[in-house]
């Protein structure tokens, strides 16, 4: 049954669902015209798609899941996966790093909370928010996707290995390695 929230306006997108969709995309791509350009190929997509459009989301959903299979093709595009050596030695490294059941930090190498910062101040994490976007943007986008992927979409491992074409081995030596190099961008960049 279609209710008013889940039927197509395409009118309206433009003005309800730009700035959403602009900002679901800057956060994963860190390049505004690249995000601004999705934006437009999502709802072209969307236009050509009404018909398959079933209702059973919302038109706002419905469109954020094009953008995102959207910003997985750009991803896709950007990547190039991993060397089978580079793999081995990094499977390594994180075995030092992290702990092997849930891939979070061992705490002798876990990040040190950061003196007399307040994690509820707004302004220190926007500042905070701010560096990491940068530290984000100097990864290689391989690293960027799948740690953005994993960390900000929240995506399961295996859908990531898929979109991407990595195999479970790259994946790990790549959030490995993704997470180390933020935490050394963070460190030096963080005062």
């Amino acid at each position: 049954m279609l209710t008013e929230t889940n039927v197509l306006n395409p009118h309206k997108w433009v003005a309800a669902y730009a700035d959403y969709l602009y900002m679901y995309a800057i956060v994963r791509i860190n390049d505004e015209d690249t995000a601004k350009d999705l934006v437009q190929e999502t709802f072209l997509a969307a236009l050509e798609k009404v018909d398959r459009f079933e209702g059973k989301s919302t038109e706002r959903t419905w469109l954020t899941a094009i953008l995102k299979n959207k910003i997985i093709d750009v991803y896709r595009k950007k990547s190039s996966g991993l060397a089978i050596a580079s793999a081995n030695k990094a499977a390594q490294e994180q075995d030092d790093f992290f702990e092997e059941d849930n891939g979070h930090w061992k705490a002798e190498y876990a990040p040190q909370p950061i003196a007399g910062m307040d994690d509820q101040d707004p302004l220190l994490k926007k500042e905070l928010n701010g560096i990491l976007q940068k530290c984000l943007q100097k990864l290689p986008a391989l690293w960027n996707a799948v740690f953005t992927m994993k960390h900000i979409d929240d995506a399961a491992t295996e859908n990531i290995c898929t979109e991407l074409h990595v195999t479970q081995a790259n994946f790990w030596v790549i959030i490995h390695r993704a997470k180390v190099n933020l935490r050394a961008c963070l460190q030096k960049n963080w005062n």
